[in-house]
């Protein structure tokens, strides 16, 4: 009989969470009080956003991601929906794009200048209205550029093009499920979405808690789940390693995940009870590392397994502990990440008791910190969209497109360029429109400026050249206020 130990060998073992101190985290921000499952924050390598309180309407916060330390109780805010704000998330292709959904029945798409919310932000780029009921849901395709995915509780999952030239757009082009003859089944209210890779599937976690595995294009119904041991709250496709994995309950109400075939859903293939607690289960996977994250809402701690394609499938590493209770979570992602210190994953916790929204970093301890880790970073997705939306709805289906995290490093793309849907342009005329009294009130000047940057250096500078060249303006600007002023109280 040959001897076996049970100690599994992996180089994450030792992965530790390191919480920001108080300085460089985000403190004062009044997080949203809503009770529904969602993250409320999401973040990229530019801005974070998360989902504020606030009398009257909804409305979120967009902060520069190295704006740290107390945040000013009147900074300006995205708040031009009429009900509570009840997520939001960045497009993956476009830093300065985010779309968010609200109890309005709106998903509305928001262009943030380059330089931030210099006041508050109350006109959409775009407006989807398709629902009758509060939207509690929306996924970004993740290899097809401007489809958004978007769930209600009128019972409707629509999937809209938001590169459309209509500032508002009432019709989606895909409905993925909807009632049939006023008849509202339960599977069509959905409490989570997870597409896979290259968006050909999504899993979908319903309201009679079983879990589906749908053609998005079409909205057929491939796999249902039959086990009666779980009822499902969350589901997330596991990239790389063919497999789907849900958190939920069993039937003593332990708190339960789940890992299952999505080619097969009637018997999973593993599953582990937790604990024993209320607080609903957010999974998060890196595909680059084959790390889980269990983060449980009301919760203090954040625990890690690592993920293979063989028994036992999961193998539990360590645990994060705080004793303070996180309400969301937003994630940074890879091509975000600080790879000089080590640093695989990024939560960004909203402690709502505090006001405060943490960033806590998960870093592999090395002997060499300073240098980049090939290992912990190969090729990961990156903010180039594989696709146009009009080539997926024709049945394209396209791979991420990769890059390399290592600095000075540039991958070509595999796949034609995908036309842009705005440029450089649209982007200085937001910044030129986001320019509050507090920059310069003489606005001719910054007008001449931007249309002689429209007309002349486009070609020549970079987008940087052309902020520096802006912020100069701006200061000959504020230089001439300042004498202009000293000149009236000298008289």
């Amino acid at each position: 009989m040959s001897w076996r130990s049970s100690f599994r060998c992996s180089k994450f073992r030792h992965v530790f969470g390191k919480p920001a101190t108080k300085e460089h985290s985000y403190d004062g921000v009044p997080i949203t009080r809503s009770v529904h499952d969602n993250h409320y924050c999401s973040a990229n390598p530019c801005f974070i956003a998360v989902v504020t309180e606030c009398a009257g309407g909804g409305s979120f916060l967009v902060l520069p991601i190295h704006h740290t330390g107390r945040v000013d109780p009147q900074h300006p805010r995205v708040c031009g929906h009429s009900g509570r704000v009840l997520d939001v998330k960045w497009n993956p292709f476009d830093d300065h794009c985010i779309a968010s959904c609200s109890e309005d029945c709106t998903v509305k798409i928001w262009d943030i200048p380059l330089c931030g919310v210099q006041q508050n932000l109350t006109k959409a780029r775009k407006t989807l209205i398709g629902h009758s009921r509060r939207v509690g849901l929306i996924e970004w395709h993740p290899t097809a550029e401007n489809l958004l995915l978007s769930s209600a509780y009128d019972y409707k999952v629509l999937l809209w093009d938001v590169s459309q030239v209509d500032a508002v757009i009432r019709y989606p082009v895909r409905v993925v499920l909807m009632p049939v003859h006023h008849r509202y089944p339960s599977e069509t209210l959905l409490l989570s979405v997870s597409f896979n890779s290259d968006g050909s599937r999504l899993a979908v976690s319903s309201k009679d808690r079983r879990v589906r595995v749908l053609d998005p294009r079409t909205g057929k119904i491939l796999q249902v789940s039959s086990s009666k041991s779980h009822r499902a709250s969350k589901v997330l496709y596991i990239g790389g390693l063919k497999m789907l994995l849900s958190t939920g309950s069993s039937p003593w109400n332990h708190r339960q995940i789940v890992l299952w075939d999505p080619d097969d859903l009637s018997e999973p293939l593993y599953e582990e009870d937790l604990d024993g607690s209320a607080g609903v289960l957010f999974p998060f996977y890196d595909p680059d590392t084959h790390m889980l994250y269990l983060a449980g809402k009301g919760d203090g701690n954040i625990r890690y397994y690592e993920l293979s394609a063989e028994k036992p499938y999961i193998s539990f590493l360590t645990e994060y502990r705080s004793l303070l209770p996180q309400k969301g979570f937003g994630v940074m992602p890879k091509r975000g990440l600080d790879v000089s210190a080590c640093e695989v994953f990024r939560f960004y916790r909203l402690i709502a008791v505090k006001d405060l929204v943490e960033p806590l970093s998960m870093i592999v301890p090395r002997k060499e910190s300073g240098i980049f880790q090939e290992d912990l970073y190969p090729m990961t997705a990156g903010n180039q969209a594989a696709m146009t939306a009009q080539e997926w709805l024709s049945g394209i289906n396209r791979d991420p497109v990769l890059i390399s995290l290592k600095p000075e490093t540039r991958v070509a793309n595999p796949y034609p360029e995908t036309p842009a849907e705005k440029g450089l342009v649209r982007k200085l005329s937001n910044l030129r429109f986001q320019i509050g009294p507090a920059v310069g009130a003489v606005t001719g000047t910054n007008l001449e400026l931007m249309e002689e940057v429209k007309r002349n250096l486009i070609p020549i500078f970079s987008v940087f050249q052309l902020l520096q060249a802006f912020y100069r303006q701006q200061d000959e600007i504020r230089g001439l206020q300042e004498q202009l002023n000293q000149k009236d109280v000298s008289t």
